[in-house]
């Protein structure tokens, strides 16, 4: 991977732990592990709204550890979002489908046979069991496991077939990723652009899904999708934990993404950051 740069694009007040984000059109759309909710902000009129996603309608938000659906992944086909609990434990299990257009909930299912058959095929046990990057293309979905468990185990599961909740299809390939400072990099979200899975990866001091750690920063890769190989790394932070992806623009020889971080602090603010990367 060539020259990179990475620069603050927006600042977005009223969100805490922004894990997961879209982008289109001048909207950029976030989901929080801390709460039930779809934040959609329009940048020119910097308005900032809310759609609960949850069965109560209940714009429940500044959830706690113990209670929250922990939604890590944001991915769409391009009518709807698809809204991925990580599946850490047993309250995080849940999938949302909401139009993106209308906000409208379309449905509320539940990922438990899904996760379960997972973590049966691969191997990898509810301890370091954690997806927090999902991606759709071409009728596959990439669901990435992040490797903060004990056993470091980052991988990605290609799900495919009639139905991801009951009737699918699993590949697993796992995946090594470098280090930071001497901490393991695990996965935090991905995109595909033209075939190719960008992804983010964060440095985090602690062998657990479930408890956060000291951030040693975040890099931003490629795999490609045939060899299922990482193909390039490179860190563009110590200091960021960086949780969401999302394209921002395109050409032959450049890429720009949106970055959303997560702080791990009480603040109630979304740093959006901009990365541009020569390809």
């Amino acid at each position: 991977m060539k020259k990179f740069t990475l620069e603050l694009f927006i600042k977005i007040f009223g969100i805490s732990a922004a894990s997961g984000i879209g982008y289109q059109q001048d909207v950029i759309h976030l989901i929080a592990d801390t709460a039930d909710v779809l934040y959609e902000y329009q940048i020119p009129n910097e308005k900032l709204s809310k759609t609960a996603l949850n069965e109560s309608g209940t714009l429940a938000e500044n959830l706690g550890k113990v209670g929250k659906s922990d939604f890590e992944s944001m991915t769409t086909d391009g009518i709807n979002y698809y809204i991925f609990g990580s599946g850490s434990g047993e309250m995080r299990n849940t999938l949302v489908e909401i139009n993106r257009e209308s906000k409208e909930v379309i449905s509320i299912n539940d990922l438990t046979v899904l996760y379960e058959s997972m973590k049966s095929f691969s191997g990898i046990d509810s301890e370091n069991f954690n997806i927090e990057g999902v991606s759709l293309y071409q009728d596959k979905w990439y669901f990435l496991n992040r490797g903060n468990g004990p056993k470091e185990q980052n991988g990605i599961f290609t799900i495919s077939g009639e139905n991801i909740l009951e009737s699918f299809n699993i590949v697993y390939n796992p995946i090594k990723l470098p280090k930071i400072d001497g901490v393991r990099a695990g996965f935090t979200d991905a995109c595909v652009v033209d075939g190719q899975l960008y992804f983010l990866a964060a440095a985090e001091d602690s062998s657990s899904t479930y408890l956060d750690g000291t951030v040693k920063g975040s890099l931003i890769g490629s795999i490609d999708l045939e060899k299922m190989k990482v193909k390039s790394t490179q860190i563009i932070s110590k200091t960021h934990k960086f949780e969401g992806l999302a394209l921002y623009s395109k050409n032959k020889k450049d890429l720009s993404f949106l970055l959303c971080e997560d702080a791990d602090n009480d603040s109630k603010e979304a740093d959006i950051y901009k990365l541009h990367l020569k390809i």
